[in-house]
């Protein structure tokens, strides 16, 4: 028996005790049919329908426990009065429920249902769980995928409509309180403990808008394609051992500063600077290294705007300059620019005097082919960011001398969700899926989650003129 005690059948609502022994009748049917021994995925299938069903049936009476049904209500300081009730279907993390509510409005106001609040109903149709499991879902995968994968799974049906929408309310709420959002996550941020070395670092990704396709138009093909690309921002605040190793990262990632190109990044860096304050404000003794490729802008607000640290040019963006130097001289991928290119490389990572020789080296391969513009500009490129290129003493202090976080940053958290294949996107639909995502890689969606849904909720109390006796309900 599901419920084998009076007393427990007492504790229990009559409703959910009604669902209960439904459920029992329909698993004995299901064993006594014998399917298991014939078709035991079709068995594993109907248990899992059963239970669904029993599920849907224990939610919608909780649901309705929550309404309440009186003359007036009050929310938010507000006299609200009774003008409807009537019943609505919600998506649940298994299934539609359909319930009856009451709605209420204060003065010609919008109409709003204190058993939503109550819940945490997301935007007047998710349940809360099924809001989280829909929005961790797109926040990998397209709602076209995500509808598909939640229909293979037998629980939740929600269309590729509702999967779409869901990010960009979800968004809205989140950047209506971003700032205070993000401050709370701060708080709640704990310092690896084998941490010494703060790695901070910035980047960009071209992502492809929709509004800059439009303004686009009658431009040349090429034009066009470049026209309807602008630079989203990824910034990463990475956690190191003394040994080098990489314990934690945070990821943000910010949809491109509309309109604003004096103000590049403009809130992605004010979020890297509030996170690196928070960092340093309950570990002060961490090495702050500073990580990026060698953008003047990048570099302007890593040296600017944060406190002193190492500052390092991403080895590897060095080295790719370093490499079209001997290209240009010898030739591409001939067998004399590998071997200089080896042998400097070498030079440049491990020799204490290593930026050094590797600018000599370039003076004389310019000496030798003046004419050869990229060499000149490889040499200054190096003669400009020579206090940012000691990586052999950044390694003997086990520092990192790559700027892979962030690049990792701007292929997971943008160019594998927002750029595949026809898409398009608005500022606010990018957005929001970055700020999902960037939740997710940074383990803060749990954190972020819990703030997100509770703006979805609200206390209903009763005026004083008001008995508390809710009428008797008919379904």
């Amino acid at each position: 028996m599901l419920v084998s005690h009076t007393a427990a059948r007492h504790s229990i609502p009559s409703g959910i005790n009604a669902s209960l022994q439904r459920l029992q009748v329909a698993l004995e049917g299901l064993s006594a049919r014998g399917l298991a021994a014939q078709d035991f995925e079709g068995f594993e299938r109907e248990l899992h329908g059963l239970f669904v069903v029993a599920e849907r049936e224990v939610l919608g009476e909780e649901l309705e426990r929550l309404d309440v049904d009186l003359p007036q209500v009050m929310i938010g300081g507000q006299v609200h009065h009774r003008v409807l009730r009537s019943s609505e279907t919600y998506t649940s993390a298994v299934g539609p429920v359909k319930v009856m509510r009451t709605l209420y409005r204060a003065g010609k106001g919008k109409a709003v249902v204190p058993m939503d609040l109550r819940a945490g109903i997301i935007e007047g149709q998710w349940t809360a769980l099924a809001a989280r499991q829909a929005s961790f879902l797109v926040a990998h995968l397209t709602a076209q995928e995500a509808e598909g994968v939640l229909r293979e799974l037998g629980n939740m049906t929600p269309s590729k409509s509702s999967l779409d929408r869901l990010p960009k309310r979800l968004g809205e709420c989140w950047e209506a309180s971003r700032e205070d959002f993000e401050g709370q996550l701060r708080e709640g941020l704990s310092v690896p403990a084998a941490a010494t070395t703060l790695a901070v670092s910035l980047d960009g990704i071209h992502v492809p808008m929709k509004d800059a396709l439009r303004k686009a138009k009658g431009a040349a093909d090429t034009e066009k394609a470049k026209g309807c690309y602008r630079e989203a921002g990824c910034g990463t605040v990475s956690f190191y051992d003394a040994q080098g190793e990489r314990l934690r990262s945070i990821r943000l990632g910010r949809m491109p500063q509309a309109n604003a190109p004096q103000a590049k990044k403009a809130t992605l860096k004010k979020m890297l600077t509030a996170e690196v304050q928070a960092v340093l404000a309950q570990r002060p003794e961490l090495t702050v290294v500073k990580l990026a490729d060698g953008a003047k802008d990048n570099w302007t607000y890593l040296s600017g705007a944060l406190p002193g640290g190492v500052e390092l040019i991403d080895f590897y963006h060095a080295c790719d300059h370093l490499k079209d130097a001997f290209d240009t001289a010898y030739g591409q991928a001939s067998t004399l620019a590998q071997a200089q290119f080896k042998k400097y490389r070498h030079i440049l990572l491990e020799d204490v005097q290593g930026v050094g020789r590797v600018i000599r080296a370039l003076r004389h391969l310019h000496s030798k082919h003046p004419r050869r513009k990229r060499i000149g500009e490889v040499l200054g490129y190096f003669r400009g960011n020579r206090r940012r290129m000691r990586y052999a003493e950044a390694r003997a202090r086990n520092l990192p001398v790559d700027s892979g976080v962030v690049e990792a940053a701007c292929k997971t958290l943008v160019t594998q969700r927002l750029k595949r294949s026809g898409m398009r996107w608005r500022n606010p639909g990018g957005q929001a899926i970055l700020t999902l995502r960037g939740l997710v890689q940074s383990d803060r969606f749990d954190s972020g989650w819990k703030m997100l849904s509770e703006t979805y909720r609200a206390e209903v109390g009763i005026p004083d003129t008001v008995l508390p006796f809710p009428r008797a309900r008919t379904k």
